[in-house]
């Protein structure tokens, strides 16, 4: 019995200490940069629960799988008019594409003008369309699309859809194979039983866009469901947003696509990027300026998460945020209450209820400390889906991209930069309409189990 006690401790001393090791070399060797709470928890975790805290470590650890290499710049690209130095300056050192001028850009706001623009994108491919969702859904909206995709390939347009596994989750698997027996290529975004050195199981594919031959962008928050979209009885659609572009800014998307498409094979991402060919595409001198800024595991840096830090730094008259979930890091959050103290108007709307209860309960620390700093506060009385954040009258973002740790530091996310006036005046508009229907919200202190609650959700939320 003593000898069994012994080599038990010793085993698990052992295992402990294998534990650790294998975290040092995961995070250290990959050079895999982590929050320091979220590297004390999974130390924590690896001494006091270490059979469980390790295989989860294997499946959800990993959070990068580009190195932050950097290429010497001897000359850099001029930097484009109507833009703000600092944003362009940062992003051209994040090695992110430059912003570049396009002949139509049209923002949505109401869910069917939005559904029309998607399927006109898919109606006027005709080489090839790429489309890439987080959620298809069978419902109507969702056996609409597929119709539509469907129809595509009748016309002889090759078809891929990318699709993300989890998200897609409750699809019914024959929906896809009816759609690939009707000539329409497909892929599920790391499925939940694949090689994990070729991705992890934690980090999704949360990118929505539809590309029409790599030239016309629908893009947005928009999933490929009816909530997103239409109403329905007792059910009205949720506030969202999302935009159509035609020019340069579609082959930006089109190379991001790619190589999501290739990984979603199973290819490692230093294979799945290749050299992007941009078309012959002959924008107006003055058309309207706009960035594409994907972020994610497989960008070395947290693009967004920068954009969004430098720009509380810079900005000197207003910060207008819209997002469905509020779980910032401590840096963003620190970022933007000093904004606030030192004289910048810093307005944040999220819903009063969210789809997800674990989200509202996550946000309340985050929300109380911001009000305290200064920030004003909305509630809004419906679901709010949108993703926006505008920075004075300079640069506004609209993507895929939610205010929280998950879309800031592990999912694969996409938002466009948006520097022309006439985007920007809509943006403001909309962003004052939203703000209008909403009730301001009033800080509470919480009791000392809530307090707790709170803590518990919003660390094992950026964890998982």
């Amino acid at each position: 019995m003593i000898r069994v006690s012994l080599l038990s401790g010793l085993g698990h001393t052992v295992f402990v200490a294998a534990g650790l090791l294998v975290y040092v070399l995961g995070t250290r060797v990959g050079q895999q940069r982590r929050h320091p709470s979220a590297a004390v928890a999974w130390v924590l975790g690896m001494i006091t629960f270490p059979y469980l805290t390790l295989p989860l470590f294997l499946f959800f650890g990993t959070r990068k799988f580009a190195r932050p290499e950097r290429r010497t710049h001897v000359h850099g690209p001029p930097l484009p008019d109507g833009a703000p130095a600092w944003a362009t300056r940062l992003l051209a050192g994040l090695e992110m594409a430059p912003a570049v001028r396009n002949a139509r850009v049209l923002l949505h706001a109401d869910g069917a003008e939005s559904l029309q623009s998607l399927l006109a994108t898919i109606a006027a491919a005709r080489q090839r369309l790429d489309v890439c969702t987080y959620v298809l859904a069978n419902d109507a909206t969702g056996q609409l699309i597929a119709q539509a995709l469907a129809q595509s390939v009748q016309r002889g347009v090759r078809v891929r859809l990318l699709v993300d596994a989890v998200g897609s989750l409750g699809l019914p698997g024959g929906m896809l194979r009816t759609l690939r027996r009707q000539g329409v290529q497909v892929r599920r975004f790391m499925p939940l039983l694949h090689n994990p050195l070729h991705g992890r199981t934690n980090l999704r594919n949360h990118r929505k866009l539809a590309l029409a031959d790599g030239r016309r962008l629908w893009s947005g928050g928009r999933n490929l469901a009816s909530e997103y979209f239409v109403d329905r009885p007792g059910q009205p659609a949720w506030t969202d947003l999302s935009y159509e572009v035609h020019g340069p800014l579609a082959a930006q998307a089109q190379a991001q696509f790619n190589t999501d498409w290739r990984v979603a094979r199973g290819l490692a991402l230093r294979k799945a990027r290749r050299p992007h060919r941009m078309p012959e595409l002959h924008p107006p001198a003055r058309g309207a300026l706009a960035q594409w800024l994907p972020s994610g595991p497989d960008h070395a840096d947290d693009t967004v998460h920068a954009l969004l830090l430098a720009g509380a730094y810079h900005a000197q008259r207003r910060i207008v945020a819209v997002t469905p979930y509020f779980v910032p890091d401590q840096a963003l959050l620190d970022a933007w209450s000093l904004a606030c103290r030192r004289g910048v108007h810093v307005s944040l709307l999220v819903p009063a209820r969210s789809n997800h209860r674990l989200a509202d309960i996550a946000r309340e620390r985050a929300l109380r400390e911001l009000a305290a700093a200064g920030a004003q506060i909305w509630l809004a009385p419906a679901m709010v889906h949108a993703k926006a954040v505008l920075i004075d009258d300079e640069l506004a973002l609209v993507g895929s991209l939610n205010l929280d740790a998950r879309s800031l530091f592990l999912n694969y996310e996409a938002m466009t930069a948006f520097y022309g006036a006439e985007e920007l005046r809509w943006l403001s508009q909309w962003c004052a309409h939203l703000i209008a229907g909403a009730h301001p919200y009033r800080a509470r202190r919480p009791s000392w189990l809530r307090d707790i609650v709170e803590g518990v959700v919003r660390a094992l939320g950026f964890q998982l």
